[in-house]
């Protein structure tokens, strides 16, 4: 039996890709959990020790076209089917976290807070996290002024006043309310 566990980071955010981890493990490792209960530093050692001991794992992303183009659900779910179809070994069965499972040919089960209760779930959500956060952080340097690095994307106060001072950026979902109406402001690149 090859159990994955899959989730998801990035569905609450204003900019950047939805990102997918699916992990088959090959036993327990101390402290995996629901990547939101975990520090930064702890996520970061936890991240490595994932990659390191599990029997296999691959990322899945959906990016902000297609965020845009598909709205964040059906990108989430899309993302999560790369995640699964990406695995160097085919699982037995897929465990998710939530309650939408995304359509492939093996059997699939939702399960809520699944980051807390299954470890391959929590572990697949310290995977997509770690590797999303990364991408934000590199996604402040390219475009200063937003706070990337700082608030990753997601609706913050500081965000929402330089996406209404600078206007949206290459990343922005143009979906989204509130970088919908400051699309005025648009910014090149």
């Amino acid at each position: 039996m090859y159990i994955a566990g899959v989730d998801e980071v990035g569905r609450g955010p204003l900019a950047g890709p939805v990102v997918t981890a699916a992990v088959i493990l090959d036993g327990p490792i101390e402290g995996v959990t629901d990547s939101k209960k975990l520090t930064p530093k702890k996520r970061q050692a936890l991240a490595a020790e994932i990659r390191e001991r599990a029997l296999c794992y691959a990322y899945g992303r959906a990016e902000v076209e297609e965020i845009d183009a598909l709205n964040i659900h059906h990108a989430t779910l899309l993302a999560m089917k790369r995640a699964i179809e990406s695995l160097s070994i085919r699982p037995t069965e897929v465990l998710v976290d939530g309650l939408y499972l995304p359509q492939v040919s093996m059997p699939c089960q939702a399960i809520i807070k699944g980051d807390s209760l299954i470890a391959a779930i929590g572990a697949a959500s310290i995977l997509a996290k770690v590797l999303r956060d990364e991408e934000m952080e590199q996604m402040d340097a390219l475009y200063p002024g937003y706070g990337f690095a700082a608030h990753k994307g997601y609706p913050t106060e500081v965000h929402r006043a330089a996406l209404n001072k600078l206007g949206p950026c290459a990343i922005h979902r143009r979906s989204y309310a509130p970088v919908s109406a400051c699309a005025h402001l648009e910014v090149m690149g």
